[in-house]
């Protein structure tokens, strides 16, 4: 379900092969450096590279099991400056 314009969510049932497949296209997206998302309600491309960061949180409880897994990372539109060798001086 789409929500806002630069965000894209879904929920469904699905099994695990299913659930595998996405996840394969995942990887490819991500080693290809872009990633379509979609369903009947919207869609949005999101564009993976440089260093990310990976956020996994597991719980078993109450019979109830959730894995979530967070990726993110900054889209830097311009080039960073290189500011140079950092340099300390000490007393």
């Amino acid at each position: 379900m789409m929500e806002r314009k630069g965000r894209f969510r879904h929920q469904s049932l699905q099994d695990k092969k299913s659930i595998l497949k996405m996840l394969d296209a995942l990887k490819r997206g991500i080693s290809k450096g872009e990633i379509a998302f979609g369903d009947d309600t919207g869609d949005i491309t999101l564009e993976p590279h440089g260093l990310m960061n990976l956020r996994v949180t597991a719980t078993n409880e109450d019979g109830q099991s959730r894995l979530d897994m967070r990726i993110s990372w900054t889209n830097d539109s311009q080039e960073k400056k290189d500011v140079g060798k950092l340099k300390v001086k000490g007393g």
